[in-house]
């Protein structure tokens, strides 16, 4: 079962996700520790993009704070 953060962090994501999809990328929620930091793990296009890390902070990361002020960062994982 999830917890109401995690709820929270997937609704965000959801928002955020056909955007990604567009390009042929997507995302998927990976953890949130205790300090507040989510990771997350890009797929598709999104892997090779060179602006995945503009898109991490100022897509992915923004929205997600603005829906869970538990969220303190975003980090992507690889694998």
């Amino acid at each position: 079962m999830s917890s109401p953060v995690e709820i929270k962090i997937h609704t965000a994501l959801q928002k955020v996700r056909p955007y990604l999809q567009v390009d042929n990328g997507d995302i998927e929620f990976v953890s949130i520790d205790e300090f507040g930091i989510v990771r997350v793990r890009f797929s598709g296009s999104c892997l090779t993009c060179p602006l995945s890390s503009m898109t991490l902070r100022a897509g992915v990361e923004r929205a997600l704070m603005l829906e869970c002020e538990e969220v303190k960062r975003v980090e992507a994982v690889v694998n």
